[in-house]
């Protein structure tokens, strides 16, 4: 993927890896996991799976992902669900390249400052996606973007980017006024047409369902902000408990939207957006980013 981007730009480019403590098999869990979902399956003429797996492996342990990353020398690397170890967080510096991680709360944000990282993305409880906590089963005092960014900007001597719910360049301004370096927006361009989202997923994003987010950890184990579908309304009175661990409950997700999609069905995808979705905006991404320019200035 680096090779194939660097082919066709040489501008910078930033890769993000997740960082979340590798997953610890269930056999029970997983196989009740299946059970649950299996009349789902059902329904479109799939066959449930009789396993699941790890799909992905951590960042924390993947030696191939570092040696391609130390070798390939993205200008900025960034980290999801916590922090890599010292030694792994030391070659990619050396390598030259800037590090950056989310942080959900003061703590995680000092954390990340006292490991080196050269910046912290303030990920706000609006933001789409999965939620960036260090430790998903701790406690999370969710905090919104705007009072996240305050306090990281008033807590660390390092740059914050504030991201979550931001759609626009009032957003933007409102999060440099309050000390943010800069803005990230995600949900803002799921709706161009660069992006790989399906149909319908842009579909649901244009539709009521943009008005009613909601965190769920049944699509992939760990919570995640998503427009409300089928799946969200399947895991909406399942404790996170009686859900596989992250990645592996993915496996099952993946799955089950593979399987309503050649039906014809979107409604079990993981449709991930913020609670700023009803304000997307269906344009090429460099229009919308000089529309975001403009509405700043």
């Amino acid at each position: 993927m680096i090779a194939s981007f660097r082919s066709a730009s040489k501008r910078s480019l930033h890769v993000n890896v997740f960082c979340h403590q590798p997953a610890k098999a269930n056999p029970t869990l997983e196989a009740a996991w299946i059970a649950r979902l299996a009349p789902r399956f059902a329904q479109y003429g799939a066959n449930s799976p009789v396993k699941l797996t790890e799909i992905y492996r951590s960042f924390v342990e993947d030696d191939a992902m570092l040696s391609t990353l130390v070798s390939a020398k993205p200008q900025v690397v960034s980290f999801h669900f916590g922090l890599p170890a010292a030694e792994r967080i030391s070659a990619l510096r050396e390598a030259g390249i800037v590090l950056i991680a989310s942080a959900t709360s003061i703590t995680e944000g000092q954390v990340a400052a006292a490991a080196g990282m050269d910046a912290v993305v303030a990920q706000g409880y609006e933001a789409g996606g999965h939620r960036g906590v260090f430790d998903p089963t701790a406690h999370d005092d969710r905090l919104g973007t705007m009072a996240l960014t305050r306090l990281l900007v008033q807590h660390l001597k390092i740059p914050v980017i504030a991201a979550g719910g931001i759609m626009d360049g009032a957003g933007i301004d409102a999060a440099l006024r309050l000390g943010a370096a800069a803005a990230q927006l995600g949900t803002a361009f799921i709706a161009c047409p660069e992006s790989d989202a399906d149909k319908g997923y842009r579909e649901a994003l244009s539709s009521d369902s943009a008005n009613h987010t909601v965190i769920t950890w049944g699509i992939s184990g760990r919570p995640a902000r998503c427009l409300e579908n089928e799946f969200t309304r399947l895991a909406a009175g399942v404790a996170p408990a009686e859900i596989p661990a992250y990645p592996i409950a993915y496996d099952a997700g993946k799955a089950l939207h593979a399987a309503a999609k050649a039906a014809g069905d979107f409604k079990y995808g993981a449709q991930w957006a913020g609670q700023g979705a009803p304000l997307t905006r269906t344009l090429p991404a460099a229009q919308l980013v000089a529309t975001l320019a403009r509405e700043m200035r």
